[in-house]
């Protein structure tokens, strides 16, 4: 039996190689294993019944290693993977944010003077003919920021911004007679697969003119790049919220204006797909941070939280009172992995459950749809801060795999009548349902699912074998 081995690069040069019809057929594969995760009983390997728990080391030296089993259609596989805290910020992502934005000892590292300006509105100006295909420089893509101000190109970032985990880690693959088939490299595997299951609901949303990302690593940038592969020339204003300016000014350049020796070089969604959108970046240290905080939350049809915080990434104020509901938004939280960090306000999290009368609106266009949308009810009810947090009971939570079992039976159904009916109007018979998830206050939350590797991953290596990329050990 082959072994085919996917390194970092191998892993880097198939994802960004992927089209539009390629993500499309990926999260078609990845909805099929989810549907049948959520069919609980044992006519499948995909059921829950067959998915054991992850495994959590925890070292002295502050890093957690996760063992993520799991059983799929065609076979079986591992993945592990350690997360390595830095030094000065266990917790990385955003600051706490309190009322005063206090981050308790680091409170002066990014609440310091407001006389520092870190953000920067950047316009098209990342095409392949760009001048700043040759350089690296913060100059190249500093423009005018709304207060008359230009972000300072030589400025440093702080050392509490600059911090970031290190994620490492691997997926095994194994076929249904348990011969080791695959080993790939599950850094940028890992980013992929969280977004490309989060882009999911994207897909169907009545509108993403204004996309707002919380954190600047992979995971937000795959978020942005799926949403822009989806939905190609829609999204008007891209708005990066990460405390290190640097980084959220690589993850634009990687998107738009990547360097020869990158693998999106061959493939940069910016230009290709979104050349008209204007990207904003913010961080802490602006003076009026505060305020385009608010403005770019309330401003957002969708909202990517990508950060592992321990602390609430923006008030609750800013969504739920009567300003805040004026239309419904997206919002998908998958930074946080622990009981104790959240990024979206618990009470965000409680009204979106909470029963709602139309009459009792302030706005005619907010729909609830009474419960959160989670990649697994078991591992968020035991690791997802916000579900826990807001104290959210099992009948509150509803399976991304569940939607994908109404849609088919609402599909069945009207087959059965003789009715044709495409993936839109699946849930024809419940309108209230599909008005919800195209229009409404929709919260997606992820703690990780082991199975998505899996299915995503023995998709890499049918590519990989396909295109010759990668290492193949016969005989293995």
């Amino acid at each position: 039996m082959p072994l085919t081995v996917l390194g970092d690069t191998d892993v880097n040069r198939i994802l960004h190689s992927l089209t539009r019809d390629d993500i499309l057929e990926l999260q078609q594969s990845l909805a099929d294993a989810l549907h049948w995760y959520s069919t609980s009983n044992d006519a499948n390997d995909c059921c829950s019944d067959f998915q054991p728990e992850r495994t959590h080391l925890r070292r002295k030296d502050g890093s957690t290693t996760l063992f993520m089993p799991a059983s799929g259609i065609t076979g079986q596989g591992v993945k592990v993977v350690s997360i390595v805290p830095p030094d000065a910020d266990p917790l990385s992502g955003l600051p706490v944010l309190a009322e005063n934005l206090s981050i308790g000892s680091d409170q002066s590292s990014v609440s310091s003077p407001r006389s520092s300006i870190s953000t920067a509105s950047l316009t098209n100006n990342f095409t392949p003919s760009s001048p700043s295909r040759t350089t690296s420089s913060a100059a190249s893509i500093s423009a005018p920021t709304s207060t008359g101000h230009a972000f300072p190109s030589s400025a440093p970032p702080s050392a509490a911004a600059s911090a970031v985990s290190t994620i490492r880690g691997s997926l095994t693959l194994l076929d249904s007679q348990g011969n080791t088939t695959g080993l790939l490299n599950a850094s940028e595997l890992t980013a992929f697969r969280t977004a490309l299951a989060s882009t999911m609901l994207l897909k169907k949303r009545s509108s993403v003119h204004d996309l707002t990302v919380f954190g600047a690593g992979k995971q937000a940038y795959w978020h942005i790049r799926l949403a822009m592969l989806l939905r190609p020339g829609e999204i008007h204003h891209l708005n990066i919220v990460t405390r290190n300016f640097e980084t959220a000014r690589a993850c634009i350049l990687r998107l738009y204006n990547p360097q020869p020796d990158d693998p999106s070089y061959v493939n940069a969604v910016g230009s290709s797909y979104n050349s008209k959108m204007k990207a904003n970046l913010l961080t802490p240290m602006h003076t009026e941070y505060e305020r385009l905080l608010k403005d770019y939350v309330r401003a957002a049809n969708v909202i990517f939280c990508t950060t592992p915080s321990s602390s609430p990434l923006f008030p609750a104020g800013y969504l739920t009172n009567p300003e805040g509901r004026k239309k419904g938004r997206y919002i998908a939280c998958i930074g946080s992995y622990k009981p104790h960090m959240v990024e979206l306000h618990p009470d965000i999290v409680r009204y979106a459950v909470a029963p709602h009368h139309e009459h009792k609106h302030h706005h005619k266009r907010q729909k609830e749809g009474g419960a959160v949308i989670v990649d697994t009810v078991s591992g968020c009810l035991k690791e997802a801060g916000e579900v826990i947090q807001a104290k959210l009971l099992p009948d509150q939570v509803v399976e991304l795999g569940e939607l994908f079992m109404l849609k088919r039976e609402a599909m069945s159904k009207a087959a059965a009548k003789g009715v044709k009916v495409d993936g839109g109007c699946a849930f024809q018979e419940n309108s209230g349902l599909l008005e919800w998830l195209t229009k409404g206050n929709v919260i997606y939350k992820s703690v990780g699912l082991g199975l998505m590797d899996v299915v995503v991953g023995g998709e890499l290596v049918r590519m990989a074998r396909e295109r010759g990329i990668g290492t193949t050990i016969e005989g293995f």
